[in-house]
């Protein structure tokens, strides 16, 4: 099962990457990197990326504890059920909503206190500082990351939570790379094509959590869930 899940998140960073080259986009392409040459180059790309796929594991291994709690209490296949049920209603909005409301979400208090660390770090030529900023950047609110984090939850397993996540960065490696060398190879028309696609995403990882929760002790997709045994003291 959690090799199914594990694809979901390579599939959900990789579409979504392309998507969110608009938010993150700016931020890879303002690396201080333009000073570098070949290998060196890579390599503090590398460190960026490295940075932002560890924020999103330890993220998720917080919120697999939060799943684990759930599976201690015997809830683990309400939960899934639940999550699944959540993101086919968000599904169902984004396809038949006919209005565009303007996100204001980037002026949120949360990001701009991000922004407001991680422009000095922009701005000082320090290989070391790429680290950092990896790490900062995965902590700016996204769509896309609540979705992955949604399918983390639901494995109630701490390791598989973190493993989930950092199958969901690595999918996004391809665009954030492309997106630290150069402006506008991703074009816009790319970009709208694929944020078409992400509903449908968030509708599969919704079906996915709803079967995973019925326990139909079908391979890969309902596999029976062990249920948790509490010890009790006399």
């Amino acid at each position: 099962m959690i090799t199914t899940f594990f694809i979901s998140a390579l599939l959900i960073g990789f579409l979504g990457s392309f998507h969110c080259v608009g938010m993150c986009g700016p931020i890879a392409l303002s690396l201080p990197v333009r000073h570098l040459n070949g290998i060196e180059k890579l390599m503090g790309i590398g460190l960026y990326n490295l940075g932002r796929i560890l924020t999103y594991s330890l993220i998720g291994i917080v919120f697999g504890m939060i799943g684990l709690s759930f599976k201690y209490f015997g809830w683990q296949q309400i939960l899934s059920i639940v999550l699944g049920v959540v993101l086919i209603i968000i599904f169902l909005s984004r396809v038949f909503s006919f209005k565009k409301h303007k996100s204001i979400a980037a002026f949120s208090p949360w990001n701009l206190k991000i922004i407001s660390i991680l422009t000095p770090l922009m701005t000082a030529k320090k290989t070391g500082n790429l680290l950092l900023i990896g790490l900062l950047n995965g902590l700016l609110p996204c769509g896309l990351i609540y979705m992955a984090l949604a399918g983390a939850m639901a494995t109630g397993n701490i390791f598989y939570s973190g493993l989930f996540m950092a199958g969901f960065g690595a999918g996004t490696l391809p665009a954030m790379v492309i997106a630290s060398y150069a402006a506008g190879i991703i074009s816009l028309r790319v970009r709208n094509k694929i944020k078409k696609v992400l509903p449908y995403m968030l509708a599969l990882m919704g079906v996915l959590l709803i079967l995973r929760g019925l326990n139909l002790d079908i391979p890969f997709l309902s596999p029976a869930l062990q249920a948790s045994h509490n010890v009790y003291c006399h």
